[in-house]
């Protein structure tokens, strides 16, 4: 009997896992991406912030066979290292413990090792073609090369995995309205780099933390690389007043302002002129569907279907929860194709709103909340209720980050755990003045238990983790 055959438009991380995930499954995938081979140095100058693995893009590359390999390729990171105006840097830790972590990778070596996994699986890939048309009646698309030649090619069942600037999404929706809103932060970001060390510590700041200067309406942020470098990025308004990307303007007048307000990081910085005058100013922005599917012909995942800012990290992981959440359905016998994609946008579609509200709210968080004293006392108390009574109280951060809780369940739980804490801390902002038998009171007279952390939970839906995850969360 002959493969379901797949048409799968775009091959980067999330539409290489998926290639292969379904292809483990016994589909037949072909696989188009506009782009070059990523194994040929594809990457765009200034286009390559560190995707963060964390527990849900661990789970998806377990089922993948491909999360020690990805591993290899990652740096640990422990919490954010906190760079104030005054100097006085401090770890704010992710987890409690080293068994709570998240890695930094970068995205053309994910990407890689992705592609290369999908085509063992027996995917067959077509790099440099990017989609022109789909004819979704006649179930046939047509593609161009960089050279502008075409081709027409049947496609009777298309994934779009094709990112936040979706040829297929926007091909779709000319055949049926998809109820596409785009909701710009009015923010963006530049890419710069801290390249590697001399010496025996090739790293030149800790190499275990993702690094945050907050200053309020900006920020700069640092991932590690396993060579030794750190991705740096700078986010701030894009129009308005100084400091914005519309008033710095070029590399002489952007180094007199790092020279004020990011002085211990310049001089890290050594490329800084020709990495600020050379590479591009991202735009930032958050998209919503009503629709991420039309009948049984077409499908959208990952940032095609949502695409969020990279504020919580969690772009990329959510966009894995998609692939394995969409093979899981495909691959089951018992359901049509056109109730696959129906039940697959039922499930993701809230969990989705639910991360990319909270990617908005963490932006504020890291660039401002971070070092203000109120924020520092609900995350102390908050901590101090976690480890009292764990079956009551997790960090929101830790359930997004470290469980496969579904997104909307965590977003729920964390906003209500938010309004106790504001409440036990309105007499007194010290969480020292607090009584934590009085605040373990409040909290179980609240809030009901803690779903149990089991790890064989599916991500479909809020079923139980099991009893050993919470000891080894974030190991591979």
């Amino acid at each position: 009997m002959a493969k379901q055959a797949i048409t799968l438009i775009g091959g980067g991380p999330v539409g290489a896992l998926l290639a292969r995930l379904l292809a483990q499954r016994g589909f037949a995938v072909k696989t188009f991406e506009k782009r070059r081979n990523p194994r040929r140095g594809s990457s765009v100058r200034g286009r390559t912030i560190n995707l963060a693995l964390a527990e849900r893009g661990l789970h998806a590359l377990r089922a993948a066979g491909l999360a020690e390999h990805a591993l290899q390729r990652s740096v640990m990171m422990r919490g954010r290292m906190v760079h104030p105006p005054d100097g006085a840097c401090g770890l704010q830790r992710y987890g409690v413990d080293d068994s709570e972590v998240i890695w930094s990778i970068s995205r053309s070596e994910l990407n890689a090792l992705l592609v290369d996994a999908a085509e063992e699986a027996g995917v067959r890939f077509h790099f440099g073609q990017a989609l022109t048309t789909a004819d979704l009646d006649a179930q046939r698309i047509t593609l161009t090369d960089s050279n502008r030649v075409q081709r027409e090619h049947d496609a009777t069942l298309l994934i779009g995995a094709d990112g936040a600037g979706s040829a297929l999404r926007a091909a779709m929706n000319l055949y049926q309205p998809l109820g596409i809103r785009v909701e710009p932060l009015g923010h963006g970001y530049k890419e710069l780099e801290i390249p590697p060390a001399s010496g025996r510590n090739r790293f030149a700041i800790e190499p275990h933390a993702l690094h945050i200067w907050p200053r309020g309406r900006y920020m700069c942020i640092a991932t590690p690389n396993i060579a030794g470098s750190f991705n740096v990025t700078l986010f701030m308004p894009l129009h308005g007043p100084y400091p914005s990307f519309d008033t710095l303007r070029d590399a002489a007048t952007a180094s007199a302002f790092f020279s004020k307000d990011f002085p211990e990081l310049l001089p890290l910085m050594l490329r800084f002129a020709d990495d600020y005058d050379g590479h591009p100013v991202g735009t930032l922005a958050t998209l919503y569907l009503d629709s991420w599917h039309i009948d049984k012909r077409a499908v959208l995942v990952g940032d095609a279907a949502h695409a969020m800012a990279p504020f919580h990290g969690q772009g990329m992981n959510c966009g894995f929860e998609d692939a394995v959440v969409l093979a899981d359905l495909l691959a089951d016998a018992s359901r049509e194709t056109a109730d696959a994609f129906a039940e697959f946008q039922s499930i993701r579609k809230p969990n989705a709103d639910a991360i990319a509200a909270m990617t908005l709210e963490n932006y504020i968080e890291m660039r401002d909340s971070v070092v203000d004293p109120r924020y520092v006392s609900k995350l102390e108390l908050g901590a101090r209720l976690a480890q009292r009574v764990p079956e009551y109280f997790m960090p929101r951060y830790r359930m997004v980050t470290f469980t496969l809780l579904s997104y909307a369940y965590a977003y729920e739980r964390g906003c209500a755990q938010d309004r106790l804490l504001e409440q036990l801390l309105q007499a007194s902002p010290n969480p020292d003045d607090v009584s934590l038998d009085a605040a373990v009171s409040a909290l179980k007279a609240t809030l009901p238990p803690l779903p149990l952390l089991r790890r064989d939970s599916a991500l479909m839906d809020d079923a139980p983790i099991n009893a050993d995850y919470a000891t080894d969360a974030g190991h591979a």
